[in-house]
């Protein structure tokens, strides 16, 4: 007996061209039940021009914010090796000598642009796979194998870099205009855990940095409360930072001293439930607009070390949730200062920050 479907009459035979599984999907679809035919909008709505005055993108105009960035974990570059990262608009290396000592530096060698990430550490030189040409921690050319005089211009470019909180950073500019951050403890009195997010961000680190000082923000989605509004406002050329009181939604109590170093760098210090803890979100620029977090947990060693680990990872959770907030947003936000209200003033200042803050390249001639 002929299926109902044999019966149907078949109007073409590019129907067997079509894929079972897309066939199959397409007749599991559902059919048009209630056919609604209304008008929403008539006519546009327009809205007046915003006169906003916008921030700089990173890589505008060929600059970058001199600020610190994370360009690795620590533990990601063992002693007498190499690895390579994008950076800004380029590509860096990280090597470490033989005492421990990490150098940040432009990727190619001067000689013929080989990528120093196919050579090897050597002693206290990093040394070019291609002509083995050796470079120590200054940048310049140690020596070639051929025996010929090393170049006077044969040199990497150095950026400033520190290694701290099991991060390795570099600084973009020739000399750093701020120190990277460190917590109101000495770090043998604390227990640290520092982890990277396998996931970039869509966006300029200085995007996110916004969220600090947006207290509607910090209002709203992570439903904070404040006993009173931000006091101990702080303002230098390359940082904010300020200091509250209030609950979480689930009704722990705590205070905060937050803040912004740089572009790109979120630093927290606070007490839950009269327990300290520390945290900071470094960023990492890899390209304009696509950046890597990373994140720095400390708690203050009390004698009990079950309890200390319980208590970081209960802060790290914590933090790693109302990260998790905002992360859908940042993956589709089209992010530009605009109509601005009474609660946004701390906001508006800090956009001001940020469109006068120093910008420069001096590595670009060497890491593209």
């Amino acid at each position: 007996m002929a299926s109902e479907r044999d019966t149907v009459p078949r109007t073409t035979t590019a129907i067997d061209a079509v894929p079972t599984q897309l066939a199959e999907s397409l007749r599991a679809m559902p059919v048009l039940e209630d056919n609604v035919d209304r008008v929403g909008n008539p006519e546009a709505v327009v809205p007046k021009e915003r006169m906003a005055d916008p921030v700089p993108a990173e890589g505008a105009g060929g600059v970058f914010s001199q600020s610190w960035f994370p360009i690795c974990l620590a533990s990601e570059v063992e002693s007498g090796t190499i690895q390579g990262f994008d950076f800004l608009d380029g590509r860096v290396v990280v090597w470490r000598t033989e005492d421990g000592v990490a150098h940040v530096t432009s990727a190619f060698c001067p000689h013929m642009g080989a990528s120093l990430e196919a050579g090897d550490v050597v002693g206290s030189h990093v040394r070019c796979a291609f002509h083995h040409w050796e470079y120590g921690g200054d940048g310049r050319c140690a020596k070639t194998a051929i025996g010929d005089p090393p170049p006077p211009s044969a040199c990497l470019f150095v950026f400033p870099s520190i290694e701290r909180y099991g991060v390795i950073w570099a600084f973009n500019g020739t000399k750093p205009l701020y120190d990277v951050p460190v917590f109101p403890f000495p770090s043998e009195d604390l227990l640290i855990k520092t982890i990277v997010l396998p996931d970039l961000m869509p966006v300029d680190p200085w995007v996110q940095c916004c969220n600090t000082p947006d207290i509607q923000h910090i209002k709203t989605l992570h439903r904070i409360s404040f006993d009173e509004e931000a006091s101990n406002m702080q303002w230098t050329d390359h940082s904010m930072t300020y200091e509250f009181e209030g609950f979480f939604d689930s009704g722990s109590r705590a205070s905060w001293e937050v803040g912004v170093f740089g572009t790109s760098l979120y630093y927290q210090s606070a007490y839950l439930e009269g327990r300290w803890f520390g945290f900071m979100v470094p960023m990492g620029l890899v390209r304009p607009g696509m950046t890597r977090n990373y994140m720095v947990l400390a708690v203050q060693k009390s004698g009990d070390a079950e309890s200390d680990r319980d208590f970081l990872e209960q802060c790290l959770l914590t933090e790693v949730g109302i990260v998790g907030e905002d992360t859908h947003i940042m993956t589709s936000m089209h992010f530009r200062p605009g109509t601005l209200t009474k609660s946004d003033r701390t906001l508006g200042h800090y956009f001001k920050f940020l469109r006068e803050y120093p910008r420069a390249h001096p590595s670009a001639p060497f890491i593209t």
